[in-house]
C-alpha cells in the first residue's frame, strides 16, 4: 500500500463523516502532427482523422499544436533583413496568408462540426487572418459543435513579430465547461508570469499550451506551470520532417539537426501532459506523429491546492496586485451620425 493510500485509510478511520468522494476523470489527447503546408483543406482533413482517432479511444478533450492550421513558419525568412525589401519574400508571405483562415468562417464551421460529430471539446491552433494581418490563435469548440471563442497570442517571439500581429486583453478567455475550466497560452507566452497569473485568476484547470518549442528546457517550464497553477498542463507541439515543408532555398532549418535529407527532423515534438501534482501523465514523445493521451483525475487540483493556491491562500494582494486590461484595442473607431447627433443633443455645461 502506498503512503497516500495509507494516509487516506487513516483519515477515513479518524474523521467522523469522512467519505471517499469519487473524483471526476477526463480523458485528454494531444495531437502531435505536422501541418500540410500550403494546403489548408488537407490540413483540416488530417485534423479530422486525428480527432476521430482520439474520440474512438475515449478522448473528451483534444488539443492541437500552435499554428496547426496555416502552419508554423519554421525556417521561413520571408526575405526579411534590415532595410531589405525582397520580392520573393513578399510572395512567400502571400502564400502563407492564403493558408490562414478567417475567424469565424467556413473552416471554423468545419472544425465545429468535427467536434460535434466526435463529441469532444477541441482546442485548435490556427493562423487567423483579419484583413491582411495574421494572428497566431487558439480556437475553442464545445462537444455540441459550438465555437466558444479564441485567444490571440499577445506577444509573438523574435522574427514572428515581423509577420504576426499582437493580440490584446480582450481574447484571454477561460471557458467554464463540464470538463473543467479551459484556456490556453501559446508558446513563449507561457514564460510571461503576468499572463499566466491572469489565467490563474480566472480559475484555469485545463491549461493548454500549444507551442513550437520542442526543447528539453520547455519541459521544465511546463512542469513549473502545472505546479504553480495547480492545473493540468497539456503542451502540444508539431512533429515535422524536412519533407513536410515546401521546397525553398531560403528556408533555414538548424534547430535540431544539420542534416539536409528529407527525413531530417526539424520539429521534434515533445508533447506532454502533466498533473497539478507535477506528475508526467503522458509523453513527452520526440519520435513521431502520434496521439499523447492521459486520464486526468480532476481531484488532483484540490489535492495540489491544499498547500499552494497561487491566487488564493498563497497570494498577498495587500502587497502584489495584477490589473488586466480586457478592452479590445482598435486602430480605427467609427462613430455613426446618429450616435454623434444624440451626443450633441445633450445639454452642455457652461
Amino acid at each position: 500500500m502506498s503512503g497516500t493510500e495509507e494516509m487516506s485509510k487513516a483519515l477515513k478511520a479518524s474523521t467522523p463523516g469522512f467519505c471517499d468522494m469519487p473524483s471526476t476523470i477526463v480523458r485528454a489527447s494531444i495531437v502531435q502532427a505536422s501541418t500540410v503546408y500550403n494546403d489548408t483543406p488537407k490540413t483540416i482533413e488530417k485534423a479530422g482523422e486525428f480527432i476521430a482517432q482520439a474520440a474512438s479511444d475515449g478522448a473528451q478533450l483534444v488539443v492541437f499544436p500552435e499554428a496547426y492550421i496555416g502552419g508554423y513558419p519554421r525556417g521561413y525568412r520571408f526575405g526579411i533583413g534590415v532595410g531589405v525589401h525582397n520580392e520573393a519574400g513578399r510572395d512567400c508571405f502571400r502564400r502563407y496568408h492564403a493558408s490562414a483562415i478567417v475567424v469565424p468562417g467556413p473552416e471554423v464551421d468545419q472544425l465545429a462540426e468535427m467536434a460535434r460529430k466526435n463529441k469532444v471539446y477541441l482546442m485548435m491552433g490556427a493562423m487567423e487572418k483579419d484583413g491582411y494581418t495574421l494572428y497566431c490563435t487558439a480556437l475553442f469548440f464545445s462537444s455540441e459543435g459550438r465555437f466558444l471563442g479564441k485567444h490571440r497570442k499577445v506577444m509573438p517571439t523574435s522574427l514572428e513579430r515581423c509577420i504576426w500581429g499582437y493580440g490584446d486583453g480582450s481574447t484571454i478567455p477561460v471557458y467554464d465547461t463540464p470538463l473543467g475550466k479551459l484556456g490556453a497560452a501559446i508558446c513563449w507566452e507561457n514564460r510571461m508570469p503576468l499572463l499566466r497569473t491572469s489565467l490563474y485568476g480566472k480559475g484555469i484547470e485545463l491549461y493548454c499550451a500549444p507551442t513550437a518549442d520542442g526543447s528539453t528546457e520547455w519541459q521544465s517550464s511546463m512542469m513549473h506551470i502545472a505546479l504553480e497553477g495547480g492545473c493540468f498542463v497539456m503542451s502540444a507541439c508539431q512533429f515535422c520532417k524536412r519533407k513536410d515543408f515546401p521546397e525553398h532555398a531560403d528556408y533555414l532549418f538548424t534547430d535540431w539537426y544539420d542534416d539536409q535529407h528529407q527525413e531530417a527532423i526539424v520539429s521534434q515534438g515533445g508533447s506532454v501532459i502533466i498533473s497539478p501534482l507535477g506528475k508526467i501523465l503522458a509523453g513527452p514523445n520526440f519520435e513521431s506523429e502520434c496521439l499523447v493521451t492521459a486520464d486526468l483525475d480532476l481531484g488532483d487540483i484540490a489535492r495540489a491546492k491544499l498547500y499552494f493556491d497561487v491566487v488564493g491562500h498563497y497570494s498577498r494582494p495587500d502587497i502584489f496586485n495584477l490589473r488586466v486590461n480586457e478592452n479590445q484595442n482598435k486602430p480605427v473607431t467609427f462613430v455613426s451620425k446618429s450616435v454623434k447627433a444624440a451626443d450633441d443633443s445633450e445639454p452642455q455645461d457652461n
